[in-house]
């Protein structure tokens, strides 16, 4: 029918665009438009909103609650940040703009009794180069490479070092000449951020190798010292005492570095600073040490040695290698260390100046490390024999005034059966002392006389215990430290069954023997087998007996003064302990070491006569030498300890000299010589001056006295 409803042009423009090709679909089924199911939309499944009650009110509260939780958030954070957590929020914001750099503080000098400077500082110039002003103008570094003629990478590398602060000023170049600076101020716009500023470095009025192994050196710290000392103040910039006086009395000499606080900008570059606390200067430590006294003692146990090593011995023809040696003057009456001298040793100039690896390793290979006085061991020979007087005094097991026959110069163990090889011990020389007591068997120094109290006291065993020496030697101190004040001490030992034991044990291979017999208590009795001491020890023993039997504990520093002049500390003589040497022990043991020195029959007799510049009359001298055998192929150990006046003991010297040869031979001519300088010298009194009025001397003190009645008037620790 024309004109119906499908004709009408009814729907949208594409609707009736795309009606006329729907009948063409071959897919569309016939009479699907008629059948055709009606499609489910949204509005089938959702109310109207007429149909549904408006509740607006829970909205609110939702979005309200979520609001408010955000808020109560907001202020909790800024309440923690504000007061709960105030301080480390201004340290965490101050930390972006403010750095601390410290300002190191000066060591504190190292002075003799007397007061002179033994280890001060030197002020020198340094030119610094500013990070930040290298990097806006590198031009800089060429000019300073042209003014102090070194390479640009030379510099750069200084730049570039991580041991300095990056908000401070690199060192570029040490010791500058005045010159140098007065032409970077002359010419300041060729130089931006170049500065030149004081530092000081350890110097050595004395010389380099005056006591070194005493004062000891310094070094740039480590990291590992860093961390053991967190509370100290160290950089990386800073220095640390490694030996001596230096490393024990770091705590008083390092000082109190000061802070530098700057504030830098976002980028890291300094805008200014802001707060300076200034350093406080190390304190001084002043020695018992007369440093003249130091300085000749270091002098003639050098030369002694230089000489020993010239010419083979006459006795056993070997030329005396004599490696290291040790000499020790201290004070009996206190502990007081007075010198202290270690062969070989080493100059500390070579620390202040920068040690070069080639140097280090020639250092090491000889040994110049070791504090012989109070590192070395030493078999101490006959100057043991000390003990064992002491043990037969205390006992009673044989008369001092007993004669005993040496004539054969050689002693027979009583009732042995064995070989003649384990049952005979020979004198050194082969040759015996003749009929001598006690005091005469010191004077000539007769071993078979002291193989006959070692086999006393074993074969006794029963009534004086089976370690009455040792345990005198115990008493003496030398099995043990002295506790000296200085780093690195070694203990000796003294031979007996349980030490061979031990040493067994713990190395087989070097100790085979562990067994204990006769002839280990005769070797024992005159300081052979293992038994091994210090020069420390030795005179320490020494001190005591010349004393009458207090030990002292051997002390290098006299007491620590502040930068004002203030005592700080004032070190008192330690005592460690006792030996009972009343009058009738003491005096025959005494009598016996007087005449090593003033009877000509004496082995140290020949000695004196040619060193010693002054008359036993005046200043009578008491001592005793030592030769412990060590093997066929090398020269025994020298050993010499005397103290004077012997009538009225005052100081102790001894000497020892590792391969040296007879303990008359090597050892006694330092010793000789040593006491006769303190005789013509004397030892200046303690003098514990405020830093301002030490000076630094070329020449020895001229108060001191040139006689001994002076010398005795002006000893002791003040």
């Amino acid at each position: 029918m024309k004109g119906s409803w499908r004709d009408r042009p009814t729907g949208s423009w594409f609707q009736r665009l795309w009606r006329p090709w729907t009948s063409l679909n071959p897919f569309r089924r016939r009479g699907s438009s008629i059948h055709e199911r009606k499609t489910v939309g949204i509005k089938d499944l959702v109310a109207s909103p007429n149909e549904v009650q408006a509740r607006p009110e829970r909205r609110f509260v939702i979005i309200g609650t979520f609001f408010l939780v955000l808020l109560v958030l907001l202020v909790y954070r800024l309440f923690s940040l504000q007061v709960l957590q105030y301080h480390s929020s201004v340290t965490a914001v101050d930390s972006n703009s403010l750095h601390a750099t410290p300002i190191p503080a000066t060591r504190g000098v190292i002075t003799d009794r007397t007061g002179n400077i033994m280890v001060g500082n030197l002020t020198t110039e340094v030119i610094e180069l500013s990070r930040q002003s290298a990097a806006a103008d590198p031009s800089v570094v060429g000019s300073l490479a042209l003014l102090t003629h070194q390479s640009v990478a030379t510099i750069e590398t200084d730049l570039n070092n991580v041991q300095y602060s990056p908000y401070e000023p690199a060192p570029v170049y040490q010791n500058a000449p005045q010159t140098m600076i007065e032409f970077i101020r002359l010419h300041p716009g060729e130089f931006p951020g170049v500065t030149a500023v004081e530092v000081s470095r350890r110097t050595y009025p004395y010389g380099g190798g005056t006591g070194a192994q005493i004062l000891g050196y310094v070094t740039p710290i480590t990291g590992a010292e860093i961390s053991a000392n967190p509370k100290a103040g160290y950089t990386t910039s800073s220095v640390y005492g490694q030996a001596g006086i230096e490393n024990f009395y770091e705590n008083y000499l390092r000082g109190v570095p000061g802070q530098r606080t700057v504030e830098v900008n976002a980028y890291g570059n300094i805008i200014g600073a802001t707060q300076v606390s200034a350093p406080r200067t190390g304190d001084t430590v002043v020695l018992n040490i007369d440093a003249a006294l130091q300085k000749a003692l270091d002098s003639y146990l050098s030369n002694d040695i230089t000489l020993v090593r010239s010419a083979p011995d006459p006795t056993t023809g070997i030329v005396p290698a004599a490696i290291n040696g040790a000499a020790v003057v201290m004070d009996v009456r206190t502990g007081a260390v007075l010198a202290m001298s270690s062969y070989p040793s080493y100059n500390l100039y070579d620390f202040a100046n920068g040690l070069s690896q080639a140097t280090y390793n020639t250092l090491e290979s000889e040994g110049a490390f070791y504090d012989y006085p109070l590192q070395g061991l030493y078999t101490p020979g006959s100057t043991f024999k000390l003990v064992t007087a002491t043990t037969m005094m205390q006992t009673g097991i044989f008369s001092p005034y007993t004669i005993f026959s040496d004539t054969t110069g050689y002693y027979k163990v009583p009732g042995c059966v064995g070989s003649p090889a384990g049952c005979i011990f020979h004198d050194d020389l082969g040759q015996g002392g003749g009929q001598i007591d006690l005091q005469g068997a010191l004077t000539v120094s007769s071993d078979a006389y002291f193989y006959n109290l070692g086999y006393l006291f074993w074969s006794q065993q029963g009534k004086y215990g089976e370690t009455p020496i040792q345990n005198v030697a115990h008493q003496y101190g030398l099995d043990q430290l002295t506790n000296i004040d200085l780093p690195g001490e070694f203990a000796g030992r003294v031979d007996s069954p349980t030490v061979r034991l031990q040493l067994h044990k713990a190395n087989p291979t070097a100790f085979p023997n562990y067994h204990w017999y006769t002839g280990d208590n005769l070797e024992m009795a005159f300081g052979q087998g293992a038994t091994v001491v210090t020069p420390l020890e030795l005179a320490t023993a020494y001190a005591t007996f010349a004393n009458g039997g207090t030990r002292y504990a051997p002390q290098v520093a006299a007491a620590i003064v502040s930068p004002s002049g203030q005592v700080v500390v004032r070190y008192q003589p330690r005592v460690l302990g006792h030996v009972s040497l009343p009058p009738a022990v003491r005096d025959p043991i005494l009598a016996g070491l007087e005449g090593v020195v003033q009877n000509p029959s004496g082995t140290a007799y020949g000695t004196f006569q040619r060193y010693a510049t002054f008359s036993q009359s005046q200043f009578p001298v008491a001592g005793k030498t030592g030769t412990a055998s060590l093997n066929k192929n090398l020269e025994p150990n020298s050993l010499f300890v005397g103290f004077a006046p012997s009538n009225n003991p005052e100081y102790v010297v001894a000497c020892v000299i590792a391969q040296g040869g007879y303990g008359s031979a090597a050892s006694a001519p330092v010793v000789a010589e040593a006491f006769s300088w303190i005789y013509h010298h004397g030892i200046p009194s303690l003098n514990l001056a405020p830093r301002s009025q030490f000076v630094t001397p070329t020449t020895h003190p001229s108060t001191t006295s040139s006689t001994l009645k002076g010398t005795s008037a002006t000893t002791g620790r003040g």
